[in-house]
């Protein structure tokens, strides 16, 4: 079971959603909140999986909310739900798990629950570290260092903030290992941790380029097939 806490200055709001998320058995609501202040009050006494929250609330914004939880143990996903298009990237940049736009579609919704149906059944700890070669020897790199990753032959090579490392792993054995929640395959020898994409440019009329907020301020094109699953992940 999938417990959900609801958090929107609008009770209409918060009606809504919880009215579109009864259709899922698997998920429970066991709690509301008027704003972040009330919500963080609430969780104390509350143990959720998830929030779902407004961005532009009084008092605290939910995305200053966000950043609030990061120190958690057991810290909840974040589903962002707001008439507003332009704060995905800022929604992304705090990790968020999806970003959701008012009024909800219900088959948008019903997108979020699967996907964290498939993250609470994932085994526990196994993408907490990725084996990387540095020094000539195998070291553990936490997977939210993770800028980007690209295909290097059989192998791939992991990119943080201001290094990159050899991984034995393949491109395709890596994606199966990362969260997928925060990693999106953009291009058949490029996958990228959401969280750490800064701005989306046009590369063409039809293209997409993530700007990432690693050293480099790297640039990486997203493949045109791609280019769908990426707008509706980053809410374009």
């Amino acid at each position: 079971m999938i417990r959900a806490l609801l958090v929107d200055d609008e009770a209409p709001a918060r009606s809504e959603l919880r009215y579109l998320l009864a259709e899922h058995p698997g998920v429970e609501v066991v709690g509301e909140a008027a704003s972040a202040v009330e919500a963080l009050k609430l969780a104390s006494a509350v143990p959720y999986d998830v929030v779902f929250l407004d961005v532009e609330m009084p008092g605290f914004s939910g995305l200053e909310a966000a950043k609030l939880v990061h120190d958690r143990s057991n810290r909840p996903e974040l589903v962002f739900v707001t008439a507003h298009e332009q704060y995905a990237v800022e929604a992304f940049a705090v990790e968020a798990f999806d970003y959701l736009l008012k009024p909800v579609d219900p088959e948008r919704l019903a997108q979020v629950v699967r996907r964290l149906d498939d993250t609470a059944a994932a085994p526990v700890g196994t993408v907490e570290k990725i084996p990387v070669v540095s020094g000539g020897q195998t070291v553990l790199l936490d997977w939210e260092a993770i800028h980007y990753a690209r295909a290097d032959g059989d192998y791939s090579r992991v990119h943080t903030y201001d290094r990159d490392y050899l991984c034995t792993q393949s491109l395709r054995q890596l994606e199966g290992a990362l969260p997928r929640s925060r990693f999106a395959r953009i291009h058949r020898s490029y996958l990228v941790n959401l969280a750490k994409v800064a701005a989306v440019r046009r590369a063409s009329p039809d293209r997409l380029r993530l700007a990432l907020d690693d050293k480099e301020r790297t640039e990486l094109d997203v493949a045109r097939r791609q280019g769908k699953s990426i707008r509706e992940r980053l809410r374009l």
